[in-house]
């Protein structure tokens, strides 16, 4: 009986893999366009960094972490907890008052698997710590639509408010009255939200709920006047970066720690999945996890569906992987030469590639085009004898002739500016 992965765990292919290489290349050229730094840290955690600082009473915590309750320990499900952890454990404030941050990896939550979205999925993370200018908010979002926009995705930008501690509790209670009157049409999901997280049932996604959340308060109107001066600067300074969005009064995020800014990058392209990444600042995490009282905004995007887009993008054609120059030893004698200078290109920064097996020419042309080569070097007894290989251009089918004299050294320092014209 074959072994086979598990329920929401996938493997990457090869082919696939180039699409996720080319994702992530770009996603660090920008972020280091915008002084971001890479940090990597840890995929197991102290369950109690999630609890803090996502919410005891959010389905993540609840319902979606892999933990290891004997270990009191934590696969992690956001990358933005550990990030703080990070921060705050090696006294990175102390360093420098401003962090930019980002990472990329494997996040893991138990749900049901589907598209664009498995159990192990992996996410695009940035994150700028210490700095509370509405003009900040702005550039961090300005960079995740960059990204986007370079690796030709469309999208729409929604963003929202969710106010600050002095004025999220008097909005809550108005929600709270308004979901009382109508706790007989909420889902059993959203009425326990009623008490435990009433801004999540602002989030449901069951019809019934939906369509009580179109009429609940909006926390836009209950803003007190910092929130609503911040809020007003972040779509000013939007507008001036030449950035379009629309505000979604209701928009609400599935973890506790944000405050103030939120924001969704949505497409149409994939159902029901619309989002393909989201943050928003979480200006009393920081302390809250036993740190200084540091501000912070950040975002996270889902590579799994943004190379889902790209694949559509591209009419479900695979990258392929290019190989400068296959060289085709012909019989036994060639193969220790060719395998030297196969050697020496690959010093010099080119991809070659040959077959030990001794094939027919043949053979060897026909593997030469599965490794999309762009050239193919022939070398048998009679061209190591003459010293003069045998060099097919495999676009034009042009060849020429190149010479093996003096050393496999010498003859790499020869051939591989021929391979880069």
């Amino acid at each position: 009986m074959k072994i086979q992965a598990i329920n929401g765990f996938k493997d990457i292919l090869p082919d696939s893999a180039l699409l996720w290489q080319q994702i992530e290349q770009r996603a660090r050229d920008i972020f280091q366009r915008f002084g971001m730094r890479e940090i990597r840290v840890p995929i197991m955690e102290k369950t109690d960094l999630f609890v803090r600082s996502i919410g005891e009473a959010t389905d993540v915590v609840e319902k979606e972490m892999y933990t290891f309750t004997e270990k009191s320990i934590t696969m992690r499900p956001e990358a933005t907890a550990s990030i703080m952890r990070a921060f705050i454990e090696n006294g990175m404030h102390v360093q420098q008052p401003v962090q930019r941050l980002f990472t990329i990896g494997p996040m893991f939550r138990h749900e049901r698997p589907q598209k664009g979205r498995q159990r192990q999925f992996h996410q695009l993370d940035a994150e700028i710590i210490g700095a509370q200018e509405p003009q900040v908010d702005a550039e961090l979002i300005a960079m995740g639509q960059m990204l986007l926009d370079e690796l030709g995705i469309n999208t729409s930008l929604e963003i929202n408010s969710l106010g600050c501690p002095a004025c999220r509790p008097p909005f809550r209670t108005k929600l709270v009255n308004y979901l009382e009157l109508h706790q007989d049409a909420l889902c059993d999901d959203c009425k326990r939200r009623t008490t435990t997280n009433p801004l999540r049932v602002l989030d449901c996604k069951k019809s019934t709920c939906k369509a009580i959340a179109k009429d609940a308060p909006s926390i836009l109107d209950s803003l007190c006047e910092n929130c609503s001066d911040h809020f007003s600067l972040v779509r000013q300074a939007l507008q001036d970066l030449g950035i379009s969005f629309t505000i979604n009064r209701f928009m609400v995020r599935g973890l506790d720690y944000y405050t103030q800014t939120t924001f969704e990058f949505l497409t149409s392209d994939l159902g029901a999945q619309a989002a393909v990444g989201a943050g928003g600042r979480y200006d009393g995490l920081i302390e809250q996890l036993g740190g200084p009282a540091l501000p912070g905004i950040g975002f996270a995007m889902g590579i799994e569906r943004i190379v889902l887009l790209m694949e559509q993008k591209n009419n479900g054609t695979s990258l392929t992987q290019n190989t400068d120059c296959f060289i085709a030893a012909l019989g036994q004698e060639a193969n220790k030469p060719c395998s030297q200078l196969t050697h020496q290109l690959r010093l010099r920064g080119i991809n070659a590639a040959m077959d030990y097996s001794g094939r027919s020419l043949k053979a060897q042309m026909k593997q030469a085009n599965r490794v999309h080569a762009r050239f193919v070097l022939i070398v048998g007894e009679n061209e190591l004898k003459q010293e003069e290989a045998v060099l097919r251009d495999m676009k034009t089918q042009k060849q020429q002739v190149f010479s093996l004299a003096g050393s496999v050294s010498e003859q790499g320092e020869r051939l591989a500016p021929v391979l880069r014209a």
